[in-house]
């Protein structure tokens, strides 16, 4: 499936099987395998492989193999990015790094006057209700630097979310009216 080639991810499927391998062991696997080495290039293989699962997990041998096999061929021939992956373990590092700071104030709710006074809930912009659906707002701790964690790949639907990323950052360098 890493290859991408459908071929060959249905013979060494077939060979694992034959093999005496549980199925369930496989479906296990294609959901990481959506997880891990697709992601967001194809945000379908996720559901693809958990459906196969299912699948299997109703009918059992041998009516469930060809679901695990479709799976197969579908994460095969998806378009693949560790991007996601990758960011995770990067934001990992750095929460580890950087220990227990507070969100920013402006996130926080403020449901007494003290915190109101000390700023929880100030100028906070609800994206939703923003005419691009966008604030810009930070939503980093107040005492760490902006990090960028998620760099999607030009492949399948990451393509589009680097576009909408990129659209963000030219928002976020408009000025704001508060």
């Amino acid at each position: 499936m890493r290859g991408s080639d459908p071929d060959a991810a249905l013979y060494w499927l077939a060979r694992v099987l034959d093999g005496g391998e549980d199925p369930l062991f496989v479906a296990r696997r294609l959901v990481r395998f959506a997880n891990e080495d697709i992601g967001l290039a194809d945000p379908h293989a996720i559901q693809q492989a958990l459906a196969a699962w299912h699948v299997y997990e109703r009918l059992g041998s041998p009516e469930g193999e060809p679901a695990i096999a479709q799976a197969a061929v579908y994460l095969a021939t998806a378009p693949k990015s560790i991007a996601v992956y990758r960011g995770f373990d990067a934001a990992h590092r750095s929460a580890r790094r950087t220990g227990s700071l507070m969100p920013p104030a402006h996130i926080l709710n403020a449901p007494t006057r003290l915190m109101k006074d000390l700023g929880y809930g100030k100028d906070h912009q609800y994206d939703p209700d923003t005419t691009d659906g966008f604030s810009g707002a930070d939503y980093f701790p107040d005492d760490m630097n902006h990090e960028t964690y998620y760099q999607p790949t030009r492949n399948g639907y990451e393509a589009e979310v680097s576009e909408r990323l990129r659209h963000w950052d030219t928002l976020r360098a408009r000025p704001h009216s508060g």
